[in-house]
């Protein structure tokens, strides 16, 4: 693990976002800075930290841990799903095929939890018995695992703006997907969702939900885009205290940025108002997990790269566009 003085030096290196007027048009997302260039894009992962459907601080090595994680996992998952990855020219940036997005999130949930106004437990616990089309049996308890995997998908809302909780019906009633194309993605989904969990379940976690964005390849597959079973698109609980903490009817002991929105719920931000400054050690601490999730995840060390991050990347990117 990093140690304390170059985890300072991360937070003073955090790169808020870029401005390379030479790279293609640029599209800036809640954490990513894409150019587009010639049927490419170059996906830039910033250290913004959103909760809430805001951006509330940053995270030191942050981009370099998620797009490292996502490289790892396109691999892992490449027999289940084509992906848009072609290279990995920086430790924070990816080139990739530019892809016709599908304009909905698919949200899988293996548990009652979260703590968002719109997650599953928050829902249930204010008396909904139907989440997305899915109705819920009485008695459940918070962070109990769900007797399947649930999608719950989501639209997918402008930079600022909260996503919408959908069923299935009306995905396809509002033309974000036919019928067959949700089936596919439905089943693409439920399959990534499984090869996650079994390789968590190998490296002593439990992953708990995540979410997946599909588009269409220029040759017209569907393919994976967009991030993988990272700390900021999933949340993982340690498995060897979660039973425990599920019979003492405590939180499971978390490794994902719900600790930031923990954070912020107790002092009373849940994305509405201005978003109060995230003291350093919170910032660090985040920053601690995310590097053991990179660690855990990929086997092996987290080697942080402490170069001045813009010239860093736009030579990177030059090169590779």
């Amino acid at each position: 693990m990093i140690d304390d003085p170059t985890l300072l030096q991360g937070i003073a290196l955090a790169l808020d976002e870029t401005a390379y007027s030479d790279l293609g048009t640029l599209e800036r997302g809640k954490v990513r800075d894409c150019y587009m260039r010639a049927g490419r894009r170059a996906i830039v992962v910033t250290d913004r930290l959103s909760a809430f459907d805001r951006i509330v601080a940053t995270i030191p090595f942050k981009g370099q841990v998620l797009n490292g994680v996502s490289a790892y996992w396109l691999e892992q998952t490449r027999a289940i799903c084509p992906n848009h990855l072609i290279s990995v020219p920086d430790p924070v940036a990816s080139l990739v095929h530019e892809c016709r997005p599908f304009p909905v999130e698919m949200v899988l949930r293996g548990f009652l939890t979260g703590s968002s106004p719109t997650s599953i437990w928050t829902c249930y616990a204010r008396g909904e018995r139907r989440y997305c089309g899915h109705p819920l049996a009485e008695g459940l308890r918070q962070h109990q695992r769900l007797a399947a995997p649930l999608i719950t998908p989501t639209s997918k809302a402008p930079k600022g703006e909260h996503d919408e909780l959908l069923s299935a019906d009306e995905v396809i009633e509002r033309g974000l997907a036919t019928a067959e194309e949700y089936a596919q993605l439905s089943e693409l989904s439920l399959a990534l969702f499984a090869r996650g969990q079994a390789l968590a379940a190998e490296r002593g976690l439990i992953l708990v939900d995540t979410k997946y964005e599909f588009g269409r390849l220029p040759d017209g597959r569907i393919c994976l885009i967009d991030e993988v079973h990272t700390p900021d698109s999933s949340r993982y609980w340690y498995a060897d205290s979660y039973e425990e903490a599920l019979r003492a009817g405590r939180d499971p002991r978390a490794l994902d940025k719900e600790y930031v929105r923990r954070y912020l719920s107790g002092v009373g931000f849940r994305g509405e108002g201005p978003v109060p400054p995230l003291p350093d050690e919170v910032r660090i601490e985040a920053a601690r997990r995310y590097i053991e999730i990179y660690e855990r995840m990929t086997g092996q060390p987290f080697v942080p790269n402490l170069e001045p991050p813009r010239p860093r990347i736009h030579a990177a990117l030059r090169a590779a566009l």
